[in-house]
């Protein structure tokens, strides 16, 4: 079939000269009976965590607004249009054990007290605190425009609803660190917050989550790098889900969606969604899932459509690299992977980096701290961007174009078609938009051939497609580079990847004249 394929485009005259004998062969369809069924087949869009990087960077308005922009801007940054908030759960004041400049977060309470009599949990508000988070998200609010969603998520619930009095987790980190009886305090809290939000700052959470990776055995009381929490799947993660949805709707924020479980593994999703109580199953509306680990994506997607539920891919990211000497484009390449996973797996609603700005430049460092530095650019790395508190600039990366690959072109309302190969796509049907990006993390160039034949007439002979490439090194390579543009030939077009390359290819329906 491919030989055919190939031949009908020689015949066309669609064969570059030399291509065959320089690189290996590439050919991919867009089938559209492969839409996404997931949330009726619209996509919702692209995101990140504010936890941590917000809370380390909000404390200047300069900085805060200048990773906005590069964050959240459709034109000039990424076009991000999720934001998951971290409601902080806030650890023993006279605790001082975590160790990086940005994941302590505050929680909101104050003068906290518990009665041994009536095991009831009380305390005041302070809501100046988390300043730094929300300086970020307004800015991100503001940059965005309209259409921003804001899920909230806590990592744990305040120390003193815990077992251990520790927000990092517990003395045996395998077991539940709630308090038995503080599963509706815990609630309470997270309503209060939610309904503050909305009343006194006019931020409406679109979703919530009380859990953060709970089934993991490495949630351990004094930890030295954040807050975490450990719930069992079923009774413990069940019973948090359906007090957080009663709380809501005693505030009348029932219209707040609250989705779970935010598992750090695919596979471990599918035992916890299985694993709740039909009254948990009922209160959520949509299944967070993070990527870290797992393989089993199209189960989870089976699992949730039967469940007739939304599918979010709510967390992922990882210090790796793809591909043989591909220099500073090999952490790109590894994140160009993942994304084509998720995408093309789970075909979910939204996909979410963990966080945009991992790492930080700074010699005073913070409250008593130091930052991490550069990041190693040849190598593997958490995040996209640095952020030099020094010189009050943000350091871009391969990493950070490569998202912007995808975040930028396929847009929020689009609809996700399964592909295979190294390629995603979405098709826009109101702006008559076909999107396909495709990596390359290969040491040779490869021949694309995009058949869209079984779209029929929608993208005809002479629609034009815009090419846009990231590649190189951030000293002399390309970002977001629009090329020359090529046309649809009898119902395909056929191009060349260069080596260790991310290419979008925008095909727009409308004929060249």
């Amino acid at each position: 079939m491919k030989r055919r394929l190939a031949a009908f485009l020689l015949a066309a005259g669609m064969m570059c000269s030399g291509c065959e004998a320089q690189a290996g062969s590439l050919f991919l369809t867009v089938d559209p009976a492969k839409v996404s069924k997931v949330n009726g087949g619209v996509f919702e869009g692209w995101g990140t965590s504010l936890c941590w990087w917000a809370n380390r960077v909000g404390y200047s308005e300069k900085l805060a607004q200048i990773a906005a922009e590069a964050v959240c801007d459709p034109i000039k940054g990424l076009g991000l249009n999720i934001l998951r908030y971290n409601i902080g759960g806030g650890d023993d004041p006279e605790h001082d054990h975590i160790t990086r400049t940005d994941s302590m977060m505050p929680g909101y309470w104050k003068n906290p007290k518990y009665s041994e009599s009536t095991g009831e949990y009380a305390w005041d508000y302070d809501w100046s605190q988390d300043a730094n988070q929300r300086r970020v998200l307004e800015k991100c609010l503001e940059v965005s425009g309209n259409g921003m969603i804001v899920e909230a998520f806590s990592n744990s619930p305040p120390y003193f609803m815990t077992v251990s009095g520790c927000s990092s987790g517990g003395v045996d980190p395998r077991q539940d660190n709630l308090k038995s009886d503080a599963y509706d305090a815990f609630a309470r809290y997270l309503a209060d917050v939610a309904e503050h939000f909305a009343t006194a700052w006019g931020i409406r959470f679109q979703s919530m989550t009380p859990l953060n990776e709970p089934d993991t055995p490495y949630w351990s009381a004094m930890s030295p790098k954040q807050e975490g929490c450990h719930f069992s799947p079923g009774e413990s993660q069940s019973r948090i889900l359906v007090a957080l949805a009663n709380r809501l709707r005693e505030k009348g924020l029932e219209d707040i969606l609250i989705s779970g479980t935010d598992e750090t593994s695919i596979d471990t999703q599918i035992y916890s969604l299985n694993h709740l109580s039909p009254e948990a199953l009922a209160a959520i509306s949509r299944v967070d899932s993070h990527s870290y680990g797992g393989s089993q994506r199209t189960r989870l997607r089976d699992l949730v459509l039967a469940k007739d539920k939304n599918l979010w891919m709510s967390e992922t990211d990882g210090g790796d690299t793809l591909g043989k000497n591909t220099g500073e484009m090999g952490a790109g390449l590894w994140l160009a992977n993942r994304i084509t996973e998720d995408l093309n797996g789970l075909t979910p609603s939204a996909w979410i980096l963990w966080q945009v700005i991992d790492s930080h430049i700074s010699q005073a460092g913070y409250l008593g701290r130091k930052d991490t530095g550069m990041v190693n650019i040849n190598g593997g790395y958490w995040g996209t961007a640095v952020m030099d508190h020094d010189q009050e600039q943000l350091l871009l990366t391969k990493k950070y174009y490569v998202l912007g690959q995808y975040t930028r072109y396929i847009r929020p309302g689009s609809r996700l078609i399964e592909m295979q190969g190294p390629a995603v796509a979405a098709l826009d049907e109101a702006g008559n938009r076909l999107t396909v990006v495709v990596f390359n993390a290969e040491n040779q160039p490869q021949d694309l051939t995009l058949n869209l034949s079984a779209l029929g007439d929608r993208f005809p002979d002479g629609s034009r497609v815009r090419v846009i490439r990231t590649s190189g090194s951030m000293a002399d390579g390309e970002n977001w580079l629009s090329l020359p543009e090529t046309i649809v030939r009898r119902g395909a077009f056929l191009t060349v990847l260069p080596p260790c390359t991310v290419t979008t290819f925008l095909v727009d329906g409308n004929v060249l004249k």
